[in-house]
């Protein structure tokens, strides 16, 4: 016959209540961000349950922490974060494919592929992808929905650290922007900010054949690290005029290729003025809602400019991402700078909207 003690029982109920229990850095309000104790989320069918191996902080992290976001959080308190890859902890019902401790990387996000926009190859613009993001990756645990499990979630080799196939979100979204971009061997490309997403977007424009990138950015650490990710010129725009410098370097015309990832109006107008007549304006950076930018209609018409503005994602772009991830193409060295303890979020965003990081790892 089996048999317990009162003490041994106590202790099997506090394990019992500790493992629905987790740390999260939670989002109260705008520059409100607190480490604290929540449950670990339930999971439905067709839903996984993912132990945070490696979080990422990511530029999207610092502006909703610093003045909120429409999409991301529509209620607080609220998980947050979203670039992450861990270990399966739990399977929902009718889950396929997948298996308990299996290593993968997944997205916050994922098309319904039977809408409008999904049947005309413009799964980014899906209404239940910006309805159903997904947040939560500050934290031990993480529940990820049907719709990312069925297109977004990709098992990773053991070879790979969680720390790099984090990145293959971000490096998704930048894929989708040089392929807007559609860059030409020999072109001039210019990238406006220089924080992780322009590093990736450097990188990739070398990639795609561009001769010469330039890149502008205010702190010194990215400047210097986008020479380490390839950039032929760097400007320092609280020394010199960028526009009159890009204009400089391309023989008055402007460049080819300008592509914005800073997300602010005045580097938007900036980006069309660097670009020359029948170029490519690629606005990537998320300006703040209810914000404006200014352009000349003559030059607009008359100089046949091409702006494009990119957001988000596909499912095509993350297995793009993932394997430039595993074969090496990226350099997360140059994307990452810094490692903390999930208890640190708000100095990891603090330090990224500082300039004195690039990405900063997560370690729950």
């Amino acid at each position: 016959m089996f048999t317990i003690d009162l003490n041994q029982a106590v202790i099997v109920s506090l394990v019992l209540v500790m493992v629905k229990r987790m740390h999260a850095a939670m989002f109260h309000d705008v520059g409100d961000v607190r480490y604290e104790e929540t449950d670990v989320p339930d999971i439905g069918p067709g839903e996984l349950l993912i132990k945070i191996g490696t979080a990422l902080t990511c530029g999207t992290d610092v502006k909703t922490y610093k003045r909120g976001h429409p999409l991301l959080l529509r209620h607080t308190p609220a998980l947050f974060g979203h670039e992450y890859a861990g270990t399966i902890e739990k399977v929902g019902e009718g889950v396929k494919g997948f298996q308990l401790g299996m290593r993968v990387v997944a997205t916050n996000s994922a098309p319904c592929g039977k809408c409008f926009f999904c049947k005309r190859e413009r799964p980014n613009l899906c209404s239940q992808l910006k309805s159903t993001f997904v947040n939560g990756a500050f934290a031990e645990y993480i529940r990820v929905p049907r719709p990312v499990v069925e297109w977004n979630t990709h098992q990773i080799p053991d070879n790979l650290s969680f720390r790099d196939a984090a990145l293959t979100e971000p490096l998704a979204c930048v894929i989708h922007g040089i392929e807007e971009a559609n860059i030409r061997l020999g072109d001039t490309v210019v990238v406006i900010g220089a924080g992780p997403i322009g590093q990736m977007m450097i990188m990739l424009a070398k990639k795609a054949g561009a001769s010469t990138v330039i890149v502008s950015d205010l702190a010194k650490l990215r400047r210097d690290m986008a020479k380490r990710s390839g950039a032929d010129v760097v400007i320092d725009p609280l020394v010199e005029n960028p526009v009159q410098r890009v204009k400089e370097e391309t023989s008055s015309y402007g460049a080819d290729v300008v592509i914005e990832a800073v997300g602010l109006p005045v580097t938007w107008e900036q980006a069309v003025d660097m670009t020359r007549d029948a170029g490519t304006t690629v606005l990537f950076g998320g300006a703040a809602s209810g914000t404006r930018f200014q352009i000349d209609t003559v030059r607009f018409h008359y100089g046949q400019l091409t702006i494009k503005g990119v957001f988000h994602l596909t499912p095509k772009h993350v297995e793009q991402a993932l394997k430039l991830i595993i074969a090496g193409d990226i350099n997360p060295d140059n994307l990452i700078t810094h490692e903390m303890p999930l208890e640190r979020v708000v100095d990891a965003l603090e330090m990224m909207s500082k300039g004195e990081s690039m990405k900063v790892a997560i370690i729950p």
